[in-house]
């Protein structure tokens, strides 16, 4: 069996977690966002947004390889 890839965006503040192998990262097919936060030791799911294909995903969503992960970090504003 082949194994499966996405493509990993972190933005602003969350740059530091993006591992070297982003643009083809191994995953088990079936992982959730959830999941794959955990991986990258990315705390705090409830305060990020999270982008699967340009589409808004919560922690439930599953990866089968091929998509695009985009992870942005809380808007705060004033």
């Amino acid at each position: 069996m082949m194994q499966a890839h996405i493509q990993i965006k972190l933005f602003a503040a969350l740059k530091a977690y993006t591992p070297q192998n982003a643009d083809h990262f191994p995953i088990e097919p079936g992982i959730n966002v959830q999941r794959l936060l955990d991986t990258l030791r990315i705390t705090g799911f409830q305060r990020t947004v999270v982008f699967v294909n340009a589409k808004r995903a919560d922690g439930q969503h599953r990866l089968q390889g091929g998509e695009r992960v985009a992870v942005f970090p809380p808007v705060s504003g004033g």
